[in-house]
């Protein structure tokens, strides 16, 4: 009884790390790029990770979170130093992400389809300005790299400055609601 006992204590205690591997996030090569439209063009920029962990198991996500460090919010496409702190300065302002009162966005993974030819689907829960939302996308495995676009609609985190969703007399001074999280984890 005794070595049974031994043994599932071994089990169990193992099992855990074995059947499971958590994995960091290296936060130094990785990254996200954001892409946000209005009419007539675009902007981009990146936004730091701050943490992030993977769990893996039989060439499965099996859980996860990121952590985004929203004052680290660049923008890559304006030249122009003025009027590049600008735009930085109003996406971290009240019209947009809020960052003074919402410094981080996360996303933290909830399921997770097996790899197959090194694409799975992933489904989880993602913050912004303290509201979360489920969100599913593919996630692509090269080695220990994982890519994903993320689709996001900005209205329903109450991200409202000119949004369409919200204002109906903007025209041509309309910023889409879908923007795009382009993320790069290596682990």
């Amino acid at each position: 009884m005794k070595k049974v006992s031994l043994l599932l204590a071994l089990v169990f205690v193992t099992g855990i790390s074995v059947f499971a591997q958590k994995s960091e996030v290296k936060i130094n090569e990785s990254q996200v790029k954001w892409t946000g439209t209005k009419i007539g063009g675009s902007h981009n920029g990146e936004i730091k990770i701050e943490y992030g962990f993977l769990s893996l198991k039989s060439d499965k996500i099996v859980g996860g979170e990121i952590v985004m460090d929203m004052n680290s919010i660049t923008v890559s496409d304006i030249k122009d130093q003025g009027y590049n702190q600008k735009l930085v300065g109003h996406l971290k302002s009240d019209d947009f992400f809020g960052v003074e009162k919402y410094s981080n966005s996360k996303f933290v993974v909830t399921k997770a389809t097996k790899f197959n030819n090194g694409k799975a689907e992933v489904t989880g829960e993602l913050t912004i300005k303290g509201k979360t939302e489920s969100l599913s996308f593919d996630v692509f495995k090269d080695g220990s790299n994982y890519t994903a676009q993320l689709k996001i609609d900005r209205s329903k985190f109450d991200v409202r400055y000119g949004s369409n969703s919200f204002f109906d007399n903007l025209g041509d001074k309309a910023i889409g609601d879908i923007f795009t999280l382009d993320i790069t984890l290596s682990i």
